[in-house]
Protein backbone atom coordinates (compact mmCIF):
# COMPACT_ATOMS: atom_id res chain seq x y z
CA UNK A 1 0.00 0.00 0.00
CA UNK A 2 1.35 3.41 -0.90
CA UNK A 3 1.85 5.80 1.99
CA UNK A 4 2.74 9.47 2.38
CA UNK A 5 5.15 10.55 5.10
CA UNK A 6 4.51 14.27 5.63
CA UNK A 7 7.11 16.16 7.68
CA UNK A 8 7.50 19.84 8.61
CA UNK A 9 10.48 21.64 10.14
CA UNK A 10 10.13 24.55 12.61
CA UNK A 11 13.21 26.75 12.95
CA UNK A 12 13.82 30.44 13.57
CA UNK A 13 17.21 32.06 13.94
CA UNK A 14 18.11 34.34 16.84
CA UNK A 15 19.00 37.45 14.85
CA UNK A 16 22.30 39.21 15.56
CA UNK A 17 22.41 42.96 15.99
CA UNK A 18 24.73 45.48 14.33
CA UNK A 19 27.99 45.04 16.19
CA UNK A 20 30.94 47.38 15.52
CA UNK A 21 34.61 46.53 15.79
CA UNK A 22 35.17 49.06 18.60
CA UNK A 23 32.52 47.27 20.73
CA UNK A 24 34.67 44.14 21.03
CA UNK A 25 35.58 43.66 24.68
CA UNK A 26 32.90 45.99 26.03
CA UNK A 27 29.54 44.70 24.77
CA UNK A 28 28.74 41.03 25.29
CA UNK A 29 25.11 41.09 24.16
CA UNK A 30 24.87 40.23 20.48
CA UNK A 31 21.15 40.07 19.62
CA UNK A 32 18.48 42.29 18.11
CA UNK A 33 15.49 41.65 20.39
CA UNK A 34 13.19 43.89 18.37
CA UNK A 35 13.80 41.99 15.11
CA UNK A 36 13.58 38.66 16.92
CA UNK A 37 10.18 39.52 18.39
CA UNK A 38 8.92 41.00 15.13
CA UNK A 39 10.10 38.04 13.02
CA UNK A 40 8.80 35.23 15.21
CA UNK A 41 5.50 37.02 15.81
CA UNK A 42 4.92 37.53 12.07
CA UNK A 43 5.80 33.94 11.22
CA UNK A 44 3.60 32.66 14.04
CA UNK A 45 0.58 34.70 12.94
CA UNK A 46 0.99 34.21 9.19
CA UNK A 47 2.12 30.59 9.19
CA UNK A 48 2.61 28.52 12.33
CA UNK A 49 -0.71 29.22 14.06
CA UNK A 50 -3.03 28.78 11.04
CA UNK A 51 -0.97 25.82 9.76
CA UNK A 52 -1.01 23.97 13.10
CA UNK A 53 -4.71 24.63 13.55
CA UNK A 54 -5.25 23.11 10.11
CA UNK A 55 -3.15 20.03 10.95
CA UNK A 56 -5.10 19.53 14.19
CA UNK A 57 -8.39 19.84 12.30
CA UNK A 58 -7.18 17.31 9.72
CA UNK A 59 -6.18 14.78 12.37
CA UNK A 60 -9.49 15.14 14.21
CA UNK A 61 -11.71 15.03 11.11
CA UNK A 62 -9.99 11.94 9.72
CA UNK A 63 -10.04 10.13 13.07
CA UNK A 64 -6.38 9.10 13.08
CA UNK A 65 -6.05 8.30 9.37
CA UNK A 66 -4.04 11.49 8.81
CA UNK A 67 -0.63 11.63 10.45
CA UNK A 68 2.24 14.09 10.39
CA UNK A 69 5.80 14.51 11.68
CA UNK A 70 7.43 17.67 13.01
CA UNK A 71 10.85 18.75 14.21
CA UNK A 72 11.68 21.92 16.08
CA UNK A 73 15.10 23.36 16.83
CA UNK A 74 16.00 24.30 20.38
CA UNK A 75 16.70 27.91 19.43
CA UNK A 76 13.25 28.13 17.80
CA UNK A 77 11.68 26.65 20.92
CA UNK A 78 13.31 29.36 23.03
CA UNK A 79 12.00 32.08 20.69
CA UNK A 80 8.48 30.65 20.79
CA UNK A 81 8.51 30.44 24.59
CA UNK A 82 9.22 34.16 24.80
CA UNK A 83 7.28 35.64 21.88
CA UNK A 84 4.69 33.12 20.65
CA UNK A 85 3.58 30.68 23.40
CA UNK A 86 0.33 30.03 21.51
CA UNK A 87 2.36 28.04 18.98
CA UNK A 88 3.62 25.77 21.76
CA UNK A 89 0.05 25.29 23.00
CA UNK A 90 -0.99 24.18 19.51
CA UNK A 91 1.99 21.82 19.30
CA UNK A 92 0.90 20.28 22.59
CA UNK A 93 -2.65 19.88 21.29
CA UNK A 94 -1.38 18.22 18.11
CA UNK A 95 0.87 15.97 20.17
CA UNK A 96 -2.04 14.80 22.33
CA UNK A 97 -3.88 13.50 19.26
CA UNK A 98 -1.34 10.68 19.05
CA UNK A 99 -0.99 11.30 15.31
CA UNK A 100 2.13 13.49 15.40
CA UNK A 101 5.69 12.24 15.71
CA UNK A 102 8.47 14.58 16.82
CA UNK A 103 11.75 14.06 14.99
CA UNK A 104 15.02 15.07 16.67
CA UNK A 105 17.53 17.55 15.24
CA UNK A 106 20.57 19.48 16.55
CA UNK A 107 19.52 21.93 19.26
CA UNK A 108 21.09 24.97 17.57
CA UNK A 109 20.18 23.96 14.00
CA UNK A 110 23.94 24.03 13.55
CA UNK A 111 26.65 22.66 11.28
CA UNK A 112 28.34 20.86 14.17
CA UNK A 113 28.07 17.52 12.34
CA UNK A 114 30.62 18.94 9.86
CA UNK A 115 33.04 20.16 12.49
CA UNK A 116 33.05 18.51 15.90
CA UNK A 117 31.53 15.16 16.82
CA UNK A 118 31.40 15.92 20.53
CA UNK A 119 29.45 19.14 19.97
CA UNK A 120 27.13 17.38 17.54
CA UNK A 121 26.38 14.56 19.98
CA UNK A 122 25.81 17.01 22.84
CA UNK A 123 23.36 19.09 20.78
CA UNK A 124 21.37 16.06 19.67
CA UNK A 125 21.28 14.68 23.20
CA UNK A 126 19.99 17.98 24.59
CA UNK A 127 17.30 18.27 21.92
CA UNK A 128 16.26 14.68 22.53
CA UNK A 129 15.78 15.46 26.22
CA UNK A 130 13.95 18.69 25.40
CA UNK A 131 11.42 16.87 23.21
CA UNK A 132 10.86 14.27 25.90
CA UNK A 133 10.27 16.91 28.59
CA UNK A 134 7.98 18.99 26.35
CA UNK A 135 5.99 16.33 24.53
CA UNK A 136 6.64 13.08 26.38
CA UNK A 137 8.08 11.46 23.26
CA UNK A 138 11.42 9.69 23.00
CA UNK A 139 12.53 10.58 19.43
CA UNK A 140 13.35 7.52 17.34
CA UNK A 141 14.17 9.32 14.10
CA UNK A 142 16.75 12.01 13.39
CA UNK A 143 17.02 14.81 10.85
CA UNK A 144 20.09 16.97 10.58
CA UNK A 145 20.05 20.71 9.90
CA UNK A 146 18.88 21.17 6.27
CA UNK A 147 19.00 17.37 5.93
CA UNK A 148 22.82 17.42 5.82
CA UNK A 149 23.94 13.80 5.70
CA UNK A 150 26.74 11.47 4.69
CA UNK A 151 27.93 8.00 5.75
CA UNK A 152 29.93 9.35 8.68
CA UNK A 153 27.01 11.35 10.10
CA UNK A 154 24.80 8.30 9.65
CA UNK A 155 27.33 6.23 11.58
CA UNK A 156 27.17 8.63 14.56
CA UNK A 157 23.37 8.76 14.42
CA UNK A 158 23.22 4.95 14.44
CA UNK A 159 25.56 4.83 17.44
CA UNK A 160 23.24 7.22 19.27
CA UNK A 161 20.46 4.66 19.01
CA UNK A 162 18.16 6.22 16.41
CA UNK A 163 16.08 3.85 14.28
CA UNK A 164 16.07 6.10 11.27
CA UNK A 165 17.16 9.35 9.66
CA UNK A 166 15.66 11.71 7.10
CA UNK A 167 17.76 12.38 4.01
CA UNK A 168 17.53 14.25 0.71
CA UNK A 169 16.77 12.05 -2.29
CA UNK A 170 19.47 13.72 -4.38
CA UNK A 171 20.13 12.26 -7.82
CA UNK A 172 23.90 12.16 -7.41
CA UNK A 173 23.40 9.86 -4.40
CA UNK A 174 20.47 7.79 -5.66
CA UNK A 175 21.65 7.30 -9.24
CA UNK A 176 19.04 5.06 -10.91
CA UNK A 177 17.25 4.34 -7.63
CA UNK A 178 13.87 5.79 -6.74
CA UNK A 179 13.31 7.77 -3.51
CA UNK A 180 9.98 5.96 -3.11
CA UNK A 181 11.36 3.10 -1.00
CA UNK A 182 12.73 2.71 2.50
CA UNK A 183 16.53 2.36 2.53
CA UNK A 184 19.26 1.83 5.14
CA UNK A 185 22.79 3.00 5.98
CA UNK A 186 25.34 1.14 3.89
CA UNK A 187 27.23 -0.12 6.99
CA UNK A 188 24.47 0.02 9.62
CA UNK A 189 21.38 -1.82 8.36
CA UNK A 190 19.56 -0.98 11.61
CA UNK A 191 19.55 2.73 10.65
CA UNK A 192 16.77 3.16 8.11
CA UNK A 193 16.79 6.12 5.70
CA UNK A 194 13.70 8.00 4.50
CA UNK A 195 14.57 9.88 1.32
CA UNK A 196 12.83 13.14 0.50
CA UNK A 197 11.11 13.38 -2.87
CA UNK A 198 12.37 16.87 -3.68
CA UNK A 199 10.09 17.35 -6.68
CA UNK A 200 6.86 16.53 -4.85
CA UNK A 201 8.05 18.51 -1.82
CA UNK A 202 9.10 21.58 -3.81
CA UNK A 203 5.90 21.50 -5.85
CA UNK A 204 4.16 22.52 -2.63
CA UNK A 205 6.80 24.56 -0.79
CA UNK A 206 8.32 26.47 -3.73
CA UNK A 207 6.01 26.34 -6.75
CA UNK A 208 2.43 26.13 -5.49
CA UNK A 209 1.48 29.80 -5.98
CA UNK A 210 3.69 30.44 -9.03
CA UNK A 211 1.29 31.35 -11.85
CA UNK A 212 4.14 30.84 -14.39
CA UNK A 213 4.54 27.19 -13.38
CA UNK A 214 3.30 24.74 -16.01
CA UNK A 215 1.25 22.81 -13.42
CA UNK A 216 -0.42 25.91 -11.96
CA UNK A 217 -2.98 25.81 -10.44
CA UNK A 218 -2.22 22.66 -8.48
CA UNK A 219 -5.18 20.81 -6.98
CA UNK A 220 -5.06 17.98 -4.46
CA UNK A 221 -6.59 15.38 -6.79
CA UNK A 222 -3.92 16.07 -9.42
CA UNK A 223 -1.12 15.91 -6.82
CA UNK A 224 -2.37 12.62 -5.35
CA UNK A 225 -2.85 11.35 -8.90
CA UNK A 226 0.87 11.78 -9.53
CA UNK A 227 1.60 9.56 -6.51
CA UNK A 228 -1.04 6.99 -7.44
CA UNK A 229 0.31 6.83 -10.98
CA UNK A 230 3.81 5.68 -9.95
CA UNK A 231 4.80 2.00 -10.37
CA UNK A 232 3.02 -0.33 -7.95
CA UNK A 233 6.21 -1.33 -6.12
CA UNK A 234 7.03 2.28 -5.22
CA UNK A 235 5.26 2.71 -1.90
CA UNK A 236 6.90 5.37 0.32
CA UNK A 237 6.51 9.06 -0.57
CA UNK A 238 8.42 11.38 1.75
CA UNK A 239 7.17 14.96 1.50
CA UNK A 240 9.46 17.14 3.64
CA UNK A 241 9.45 20.94 3.96
CA UNK A 242 9.56 23.86 6.38
CA UNK A 243 6.31 24.66 8.17
CA UNK A 244 6.85 28.27 7.06
CA UNK A 245 6.08 27.08 3.51
CA UNK A 246 2.44 27.18 4.63
CA UNK A 247 1.74 30.89 4.90
CA UNK A 248 5.14 32.52 4.27
CA UNK A 249 6.70 31.02 1.13
CA UNK A 250 3.21 30.19 -0.12
CA UNK A 251 0.84 32.89 1.18
CA UNK A 252 -2.44 31.91 2.79
CA UNK A 253 -4.40 33.68 0.03
CA UNK A 254 -3.00 31.10 -2.41
CA UNK A 255 -5.36 28.57 -0.72
CA UNK A 256 -2.39 26.46 0.36
CA UNK A 257 -4.20 25.30 3.51
CA UNK A 258 -7.31 24.30 1.56
CA UNK A 259 -5.03 22.28 -0.72
CA UNK A 260 -3.47 20.61 2.33
CA UNK A 261 -6.86 19.76 3.85
CA UNK A 262 -7.96 18.08 0.62
CA UNK A 263 -4.93 15.76 0.45
CA UNK A 264 -6.20 13.07 2.89
CA UNK A 265 -9.60 13.00 1.17
CA UNK A 266 -8.07 12.48 -2.27
CA UNK A 267 -5.51 10.02 -0.88
CA UNK A 268 -8.24 7.87 0.68
CA UNK A 269 -10.04 7.67 -2.65
CA UNK A 270 -6.83 6.31 -4.20
CA UNK A 271 -6.14 3.87 -1.35
CA UNK A 272 -3.12 5.86 -0.15
CA UNK A 273 -2.43 6.20 3.58
CA UNK A 274 -0.42 8.60 5.76
CA UNK A 275 2.37 7.38 8.06
CA UNK A 276 4.83 8.84 10.54
CA UNK A 277 8.55 8.13 9.95
CA UNK A 278 8.62 5.46 12.67
CA UNK A 279 5.58 3.74 11.16
CA UNK A 280 7.32 3.66 7.78
CA UNK A 281 10.35 2.05 9.42
CA UNK A 282 8.21 -0.52 11.22
CA UNK A 283 5.83 -1.37 8.35
CA UNK A 284 8.05 -1.37 5.27
CA UNK A 285 11.13 -3.37 4.33
CA UNK A 286 14.36 -1.67 3.34
CA UNK A 287 15.01 -1.87 -0.37
CA UNK A 288 18.80 -1.42 -0.31
CA UNK A 289 21.72 0.33 1.37
CA UNK A 290 22.51 3.94 0.51
CA UNK A 291 26.15 4.88 0.10
CA UNK A 292 26.66 8.61 0.74
CA UNK A 293 30.43 9.28 0.86
CA UNK A 294 29.86 12.99 0.19
CA UNK A 295 27.68 15.43 2.05
CA UNK A 296 24.17 15.97 0.73
CA UNK A 297 21.54 18.52 1.85
CA UNK A 298 18.12 19.75 0.73
CA UNK A 299 19.37 23.25 -0.15
CA UNK A 300 20.00 24.75 -3.60
CA UNK A 301 20.34 22.97 -6.91
CA UNK A 302 23.62 21.22 -6.01
CA UNK A 303 22.13 19.81 -2.77
CA UNK A 304 25.48 19.88 -1.01
CA UNK A 305 27.05 22.01 1.77
CA UNK A 306 28.19 24.88 -0.47
CA UNK A 307 25.40 27.23 0.74
CA UNK A 308 27.17 27.38 4.12
CA UNK A 309 30.82 26.59 3.39
CA UNK A 310 31.19 27.47 -0.30
CA UNK A 311 33.51 30.48 -0.01
CA UNK A 312 36.57 31.52 2.00
CA UNK A 313 34.61 33.89 4.26
CA UNK A 314 32.25 31.15 5.36
CA UNK A 315 35.06 28.68 5.97
CA UNK A 316 37.10 31.21 7.97
CA UNK A 317 34.13 32.06 10.20
CA UNK A 318 33.30 28.35 10.57
CA UNK A 319 36.86 27.36 11.50
CA UNK A 320 37.22 30.24 13.96
CA UNK A 321 33.97 29.34 15.71
CA UNK A 322 34.75 25.65 16.13
CA UNK A 323 38.36 26.32 17.13
CA UNK A 324 37.07 26.77 20.70
CA UNK A 325 34.75 23.74 20.74
CA UNK A 326 36.96 21.84 23.19
CA UNK A 327 37.01 24.81 25.57
CA UNK A 328 33.23 25.19 25.42
CA UNK A 329 32.95 21.61 26.65
CA UNK A 330 34.84 22.58 29.79
CA UNK A 331 32.79 25.70 30.49
CA UNK A 332 29.96 25.87 33.02
CA UNK A 333 29.22 29.50 32.13
CA UNK A 334 25.53 29.54 31.09
CA UNK A 335 25.86 32.72 29.05
CA UNK A 336 28.83 31.32 27.13
CA UNK A 337 26.87 28.14 26.42
CA UNK A 338 23.81 30.09 25.25
CA UNK A 339 25.85 32.33 22.94
CA UNK A 340 27.61 29.25 21.62
CA UNK A 341 24.27 27.80 20.51
CA UNK A 342 23.07 31.01 18.88
CA UNK A 343 26.35 31.62 17.03
CA UNK A 344 26.33 28.07 15.66
CA UNK A 345 22.97 28.43 13.87
CA UNK A 346 23.52 27.57 10.22
CA UNK A 347 21.69 30.69 9.02
CA UNK A 348 24.65 32.81 10.18
CA UNK A 349 26.81 31.13 7.54
CA UNK A 350 24.06 31.06 4.94
CA UNK A 351 23.91 34.88 5.08
CA UNK A 352 27.54 34.90 3.86
CA UNK A 353 26.94 32.92 0.67
CA UNK A 354 28.01 34.44 -2.64
CA UNK A 355 26.31 31.79 -4.77
CA UNK A 356 23.94 32.83 -7.54
CA UNK A 357 20.68 31.13 -6.68
CA UNK A 358 17.30 30.93 -8.35
CA UNK A 359 15.76 31.08 -4.87
CA UNK A 360 16.24 34.49 -3.23
CA UNK A 361 18.02 34.61 0.12
CA UNK A 362 16.77 36.85 2.90
CA UNK A 363 19.88 38.29 4.53
CA UNK A 364 18.06 40.06 7.35
CA UNK A 365 19.91 43.22 8.39
CA UNK A 366 22.77 42.59 5.98
CA UNK A 367 23.23 44.29 2.63
CA UNK A 368 25.63 41.68 1.27
CA UNK A 369 27.58 38.53 2.08
CA UNK A 370 30.58 40.68 3.03
CA UNK A 371 28.45 42.74 5.39
CA UNK A 372 27.22 39.54 7.06
CA UNK A 373 30.78 38.22 7.39
CA UNK A 374 32.11 41.45 8.92
CA UNK A 375 29.35 41.70 11.50
CA UNK A 376 29.59 38.03 12.46
CA UNK A 377 33.38 38.17 12.82
CA UNK A 378 33.14 41.23 15.08
CA UNK A 379 30.76 39.35 17.37
CA UNK A 380 32.85 36.21 17.14
CA UNK A 381 35.95 38.23 18.09
CA UNK A 382 34.31 39.28 21.35
CA UNK A 383 33.01 35.77 22.01
CA UNK A 384 36.44 34.20 21.49
CA UNK A 385 37.98 36.70 23.90
CA UNK A 386 35.48 35.66 26.58
CA UNK A 387 36.12 31.95 26.00
CA UNK A 388 39.88 32.39 26.04
CA UNK A 389 39.63 34.42 29.24
CA UNK A 390 38.13 31.34 30.89
CA UNK A 391 40.48 28.87 29.23
CA UNK A 392 43.60 30.64 27.92
CA UNK A 393 45.10 29.79 24.55
CA UNK A 394 48.31 28.63 26.23
CA UNK A 395 46.48 25.58 27.63
CA UNK A 396 47.68 22.93 25.22
CA UNK A 397 45.53 20.28 23.60
CA UNK A 398 46.92 17.49 25.78
CA UNK A 399 45.71 19.23 28.94
CA UNK A 400 42.32 19.85 27.36
CA UNK A 401 42.12 16.25 26.19
CA UNK A 402 42.86 14.98 29.70
CA UNK A 403 40.18 17.21 31.21
CA UNK A 404 37.65 16.16 28.57
CA UNK A 405 38.43 12.48 29.16
CA UNK A 406 37.81 12.95 32.88
CA UNK A 407 34.52 14.72 32.18
CA UNK A 408 33.45 12.04 29.69
CA UNK A 409 34.25 9.27 32.18
CA UNK A 410 32.24 11.09 34.86
CA UNK A 411 29.29 11.42 32.49
CA UNK A 412 29.43 7.72 31.65
CA UNK A 413 29.54 6.81 35.34
CA UNK A 414 26.63 9.16 36.13
CA UNK A 415 24.58 7.65 33.30
CA UNK A 416 25.39 4.13 34.55
CA UNK A 417 24.30 5.01 38.07
CA UNK A 418 21.11 6.67 36.80
CA UNK A 419 20.24 3.54 34.83
CA UNK A 420 20.95 1.43 37.89
CA UNK A 421 18.70 3.62 40.06
CA UNK A 422 15.94 3.45 37.42
CA UNK A 423 16.24 -0.33 37.29
CA UNK A 424 16.06 -0.62 41.09
CA UNK A 425 13.00 1.64 41.19
CA UNK A 426 11.22 -0.57 38.65
CA UNK A 427 12.20 -3.67 40.61
CA UNK A 428 10.92 -2.10 43.84
CA UNK A 429 7.64 -1.10 42.17
CA UNK A 430 7.15 -4.65 40.88
CA UNK A 431 7.79 -6.15 44.32
CA UNK A 432 5.45 -3.63 45.95
CA UNK A 433 2.70 -4.54 43.47
CA UNK A 434 3.20 -8.26 44.12
CA UNK A 435 3.06 -7.75 47.90
CA UNK A 436 -0.14 -5.74 47.58
CA UNK A 437 -1.66 -8.48 45.37
CA UNK A 438 -0.70 -11.22 47.85
CA UNK A 439 -2.12 -9.19 50.75
CA UNK A 440 -5.46 -8.78 48.96
CA UNK A 441 -5.52 -12.52 48.18
CA UNK A 442 -4.94 -13.53 51.82
CA UNK A 443 -7.57 -11.10 53.01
Amino acid sequence: MKTICLYFEIHQITHLKRYRFFEIGSDHYYYDDYINEQTISEVAQQSYIPALRTLIEMVESHKGAFKVALSISGVALEQLEIYAPEVLDLLQTLNKTGCCEFVCEPYAHSLSSLAHEGTFRAEVKEMRQKIKSYFGQEPQVFRNSSLIYNNEIGHIVAEMGFKGALMEGAKHILGWKSPHYLYHHIEHPSLKLLLRDYKLSDDISLRFSNSQWSEYPLFADKYIGWIAGTPEKEQVFNIFMELAALGIYQPLQSNILEFLKALPICAKEQGISFSTPTEVIENYKSKDGIDAPYHVSWTDEERDISPWLGNSMQREAFDKLYSVAERIFLSNDKKIKQDWYYLQASNNFRFMTTKNNQVSIGRGIYESAYDAFTNYMNILGDFLQRVNALYPIDIDNEELSALLTTIKNQDIEIERLQNEVSSLKKELATKTTKRATRKKTTE
